[in-house]
């Protein structure tokens, strides 16, 4: 029937070993002389972390990006990010139209899971429609960068930066060839804005703009892309009241006028759904502001997207159920339909386990790293890290240039699991049983609660 059944590889392992294997080519290619400034060979630890936290579209590095690689070692990491961003099953599909061969069963399988599509029909046609649309939001992101960056670098360097922050941008990646990421744009409303609009685009979803591009013809959307634009809007509107409320007066928007202190809250209130760019030292902030940047960090951005995270549709989904419970409805209701039970407990077993992920993580690292006695930092310090990781964002308070080799790999496996999909990761690891329907029930019991 199909490849994948016949070698006995389930769809989630072959997406697992997928990005292990680019992780591992990039990672090789990162560590050799070339890739570096000074013509000498990286740490291969470094350049695992790098590899993986481009591919994984995160953004945390334990070298600086700007300073530390050559030109060459730019075009791997933008090539990772794009692999990353866009799914490493981009390149069969483009092998495919390329040679005209019939696309399989098996592939078919592959794409749908990678797609986090629960449509029969179609995985290719939405796969093409996928790669057109991002590259020309790409495209469009790039010439309007250029715009600033050109006039202010120069056309090689403009053209180049312009390119290079275009992809990282949309992929939700953070890479960035300035070595402060965006503090120098800090009263730049123009490229924020041009930023901001990349993430939130490369964030939202697939899925949902194809949705909302094709509404005219068709005059629907589906409940899932309903959740996620409702969400999405939502945190962006919570995010930029609450900064305004918490860094309104403090020392992390303490230069710039009213307009340019407006869009940095915007933007603060944009990065954090994956994005990893920052106009604002995070060590300066405010702690509830902090507590608000991890609770973003940790939704991230939608299903089916270049974004991490608990993901906006599946936090959408826990908040019905809950509004569902207090109304006294036994099913879970929106707009008109019914979503499956089967969603609602995934829901919830992936917030149970993403939530014992960050706490165990955040004990590991709290007893392998050392937390600097400035600025009154605690806890938050390692848990901002270790959500940033995990929700594949790449924002730091300063962390991961000092990890420990402890520390590396185990940020190193929160951004794999995070951008992977921690379901993903597991089905990968166990099969038996997966697939099996119970096919018997025991007697109810009740257990009393609260």
């Amino acid at each position: 029937m199909s490849k994948i059944k016949e070698k006995n590889i389930t769809a989630p392992q072959l997406i697992t070993y997928g990005f292990a294997t680019i992780i591992l080519v990039g990672a090789t290619l990162l560590s050799l002389p070339i890739s570096s400034q000074t013509g000498e060979a990286t740490n291969f630890l470094d350049a695992l972390f790098t590899a993986t936290s481009a591919t994984c579209v995160t953004g945390l590095t334990t070298l600086t990006t700007a300073t530390h690689w050559s030109t060459f070692g730019h075009l791997v990491i933008l090539t990772m990010i794009e692999l990353g961003a866009l799914g490493f099953m981009s390149l069969p599909v483009l092998f495919y139209l390329v040679t005209r061969k019939k696309v399989g069963l098996g592939m078919r399988i592959l794409l749908q899971q990678s797609l986090n599509s629960d449509r029969r029909t179609g995985e290719v046609s939405l796969m093409i429609y996928i790669l057109k649309n991002a590259l020309l939001i790409q495209l469009a992101g790039f010439l309007l960068l250029a715009i600033d960056f050109i006039p202010r670098f120069g056309w090689k360097k403009g053209t180049w930066f312009s390119l290079f922050h275009a992809v990282s941008a949309f992929g939700n990646a953070g890479f960035d060839l300035f070595g402060d990421s965006l503090v120098g744009f800090q009263q730049n409303p123009w490229v924020l804005s041009i930023i901001s609009g990349l993430i939130i685009s490369g964030g939202l979803g697939f899925l949902v703009w194809s949705d909302v591009l094709s509404y005219k013809r068709v005059r629907r959307i589906s409940l899932h892309s309903k959740i996620a634009l409702i969400v999405t809007a939502a945190l962006l509107i919570f995010g930029t009241l609450g900064f305004m409320l918490t860094e309104g007066n403090a020392a992390s928007l303490a230069e710039g006028n009213v307009i340019h202190r407006f869009f940095n809250t915007i933007f603060m209130s944009v990065t954090p759904r994956t994005a990893g760019f920052f106009s604002v030292d995070y060590a300066s902030m405010t702690h509830a502001g902090l507590l608000l940047t991890i609770i973003l960090m940790f939704i991230g951005g939608t299903s089916g997207s270049t974004a991490g995270g608990f993901k906006t549709t599946t936090f959408g989904i826990l908040i019905i159920k809950l509004v569902c419970i207090f109304k006294g409805k036994e099913h879970t209701e929106f707009r008109g339909r019914t979503i499956k039970e089967s969603t609602v407990s995934r829901a919830l077993v992936l917030f149970f386990l993403l939530l014992t992920i960050v706490i165990v993580s955040t004990m590991i690292l709290s007893i392998t790293e050392t937390v600097p006695d400035v600025n009154e930092l605690g806890l938050e310090y390692i848990v901002f890290e270790v959500v940033s990781a995990l929700g594949t964002v790449g924002l730091t308070m300063g962390l991961t240039p000092q990890l420990t080799e402890v520390g590396k790999i185990i940020i190193l496996l929160l951004m794999f699991i995070g951008r992977v999909g921690i379901m993903t990761v597991v089905f990968s690891l166990v099969t038996r049983g997966i697939n099996k329907k119970q096919t018997f029930k025991y007697p109810e019991e009740s257990v009393i609660i609260g």
